[in-house]
């Protein structure tokens, strides 16, 4: 009963994020899913939450995507995809929680930084970010931070960067689903996980127009710091 109830907050917390600031979901749950499930179904669950989520964000900004970056992003996430998967089906759990964490970890404090890569713009930079993204998303669930790299160099606005990172939300985790599978979990626990992405939605539409946008992201990084630093150590005691 006590990790249903902290299953189905990570998943609140995630979902609550996701809406509040366009991006975060797995950043945010995926360390605490791999601690509370184990590395692998941690992923495929927070694959399937997080495109669900994307699904339904993108219904209002269809329209404002743009095909010439989402293209080559894509299509190279989708090649990429089968070597996450490949790595989490033969990673043992501590080693897998070291790399999940690890990848956790260095996403969030590139984009806190802020980087600025020359190669990450224009049709190569989308390939290269979709390509680390695909297999990120696979491996260890979170494929959003290459995106969000790609985003930075390419001069995007909030406006422009919430309905694209939605599309490709929806179609990375479609990609890493069919190749990963769905979680095993038991009927009380997925109606757990959906009520908890509903009040998360709920919570982070209230919340995002009392909250500045830029402390909210910053809350998400910060929280998902914490969370990829809390995995690496929990891979290490684990060794």
């Amino acid at each position: 009963m006590v990790t249903d109830l902290l299953l189905a907050g990570a998943v609140l917390l995630g979902s609550s994020v996701q809406w509040l600031t366009g991006m975060g979901f797995a950043l945010v749950a995926v360390p605490a899913l791999a601690l509370l499930l184990g590395p692998t179904q941690g992923v495929v669950l927070a694959n399937c939450a997080a495109g669900a989520i994307c699904l339904l964000g993108l219904a209002g900004g269809l329209r404002s995507v743009r095909p010439a970056a989402m293209v080559p992003l894509c299509v190279a996430a989708a090649c990429t995809v089968p070597a996450g998967t490949w790595l989490t089906r033969r990673l043992p759990a501590p080693w897998l929680l070291l790399v999940m964490g690890g990848l956790v970890t260095v996403a969030v404090l590139l984009v806190m930084r802020g980087a600025r890569v020359t190669a990450l713009r224009h049709t190569r930079g989308a390939i290269a970010a979709g390509a680390v993204g695909g297999f990120m998303n696979a491996a260890a669930g979170v494929g959003g931070p290459p995106f969000s790299l790609y985003a930075v160099n390419a001069g995007w606005t909030t406006r422009e960067f919430v309905p694209n990172a939605m599309f490709y939300g929806v179609v990375v985790n479609a990609f890493s689903v069919a190749s990963n599978g769905v979680p095993e979990l038991s009927a009380r626990r997925w109606v757990a996980v959906v009520a908890a992405m509903a009040a998360g939605g709920v919570i982070g539409r209230q919340l995002a127009s009392r909250i500045p946008e830029r402390g909210a992201r910053l809350l998400v990084l910060w929280l998902a710091l914490a969370g990829g630093v809390t995995a690496v150590g929990k891979g290490v005691w684990g060794l």
